[in-house]
């Protein structure tokens, strides 16, 4: 059976022996910037939504929630899979790494096709069930379905570029997923301003973006000649292959599920304010996002890099990687907070032109929450690097706690004692958004020092 190619015996070399800084930036920098370019993505998504109308943009911004909590599924099980790829790569254990590599995509293919069959059909029902207003199933019904589609495939092109990322192919990655934004982009760009499509044809670009990166994988998938290529000999459905990687998918997966109902939950709360609301905070989170992308990327990179190091012995270095990140998404957020600050306005002015008209009221609705958002940029970056080194060492329960705190406890109920306790209008979606991730950035310092304390004494 054939190890690790020289290719990847050289990464890992380069992971567990370079200069924390230098191994840090040259693997997490592009992962950052196709986190950004993703996030840049999903403004221009939304932007070319509110041509449609408000309306569309409230029906996005509702649906993309419910979606990221189907997609969850994927994601939990990419970053178990992963770290117990990166653990089983940096201690050397090639054929240990081939079986999980192998076990891991057919998971994938598994989860997607039990997804495909059980909400394709049943897409309405389900959205009826998930008390998603009437009014917006009405309108983005149809976009729904064609999203799910794009989240089945999405499920295994996920796994895929968590393992690329795990062997430190961050620039392929990159490149890749710069090439299908691209794509995606235009063919958005004609559906919606050329074509005069709505929704269904934005969520068609989205779907195909996902068919050009399934193409991509198993058109290159067969060349690889090292331990990290999936053999069907090696797929082992059994508990003591496939136990490890669910103990740390699902509490991510519950994680990421538990966020995403919370967000529903406050997307519900905020309609007391006007049904544009909901659409105005989806473009507060989408502006948000343009810096918190940045860290979501850098925490993408490290935690492999982290669990590498784990594996190979060298826990020290896990922590170098870990204050070094919080320097580095600190720095992001001052920035970040910085050029938003002043951009703001126009900002919001765009979302709020669609074919027809200038909204006004949905511009400064926009305002009225990110000015008080945006506050959470750099605890937003503590708690990044946080999760980055929680999951490098296989803590994604405590992962889970994190987030689960954050939506559940810091958000709310918060928005709850501001509707029933204040007179504030919309202001008061900001408010809220801006004390969960205060107090989230707090909470993540506090559950890293007993971490650090016990793995100083390793």
């Amino acid at each position: 059976m054939a190890g690790f190619s020289k290719k990847d015996e050289r990464f890992r070399d380069y992971a567990l022996n370079a200069s924390p800084l230098r191994v840090l930036l040259t693997v997490s920098a592009p992962l950052a910037l196709y986190q950004a370019l993703q996030s840049i993505f999903k403004v221009l998504d939304a932007l070319m939504a509110s041509h449609i109308g408000s309306d569309a943009v409230s029906a996005v911004a509702c649906l993309s929630q419910i979606t990221l909590m189907i997609n969850a599924l994927g994601s939990g099980l990419a970053v178990g899979g992963s770290i117990k790829i990166a653990e089983a790569y940096g201690q050397g254990d090639d054929i240990l790494v081939r079986r999980r590599v192998s076990t891991v995509y057919a998971m994938a293919v598994l989860v997607a096709g039990v997804i495909a069959l059980t909400l394709v059909p049943f897409a309405e029902p389900f959205l009826r069930l998930l008390q998603t207003p009437e009014a917006l199933i009405a309108t983005g019904a149809g976009y729904f379905r064609v999203e799910i589609l794009s989240l089945v495939v999405g499920f295994f092109n996920t796994v895929y570029i968590a393992i690329e990322r795990s062997r430190g192919h961050a620039r392929r990655i990159l490149l890749l997923n710069l090439g299908v934004i691209l794509v995606k982009l235009a063919l958005s760009a004609f559906f919606v301003y050329v074509a005069k499509g709505g929704l269904i044809l934005i969520a068609v670009a989205t779907l195909v973006g996902q068919l050009l990166v399934l193409a991509y994988a198993l058109c290159t998938m067969p060349g690889d000649d090292g331990a990290f290529r999936f053999t069907l000999s090696q797929v082992r459905l059994k508990r003591e292959t496939v136990g490890p990687v669910i103990n740390l998918a699902y509490p991510v997966s519950a994680e990421k599920v538990l966020f995403a109902a919370g967000k529903v939950i406050v997307n519900a709360m905020s309609g007391v304010y006007g049904a544009l609301t909901v659409g105005a905070l989806g473009i507060s989170n989408n502006i948000g996002g343009l810096t918190t992308s940045w860290h979501i990327g850098f925490t993408d990179g490290t935690a492999p890099l982290i669990s590498q190091n784990r594996g190979a012995g060298k826990y020290s270095r896990t922590l170098q990687f870990y204050f070094l990140l919080i320097g580095v998404n600190v720095a992001i957020g001052l920035v970040g907070l910085t050029l938003v600050s002043l951009c703001l306005p126009w900002l919001a002015t765009v979302f709020a032109q669609s074919q027809s008209q200038f909204d006004a009221g949905f511009q400064q609705m926009i305002v009225s929450i990110h000015r008080w958002e945006m506050l959470g940029y750099v605890t937003l970056g503590i708690n990044s690097a946080t999760v980055a080194l929680l999951i490098g060492y296989g803590y994604t329960k405590r992962t889970m706690v994190l987030n689960v705190v954050r939506v559940f406890a810091y958000r709310v109920p918060v928005l709850w004692v501001f509707q029933h306790f204040t007179s504030l209008g919309v202001e008061a979606v900001g408010l809220t958004m801006m004390v969960s991730n205060v107090l989230t950035g707090v909470t993540a310092i506090c559950m890293a020092i007993p971490v650090v304390r016990k793995i100083r004494r390793m």
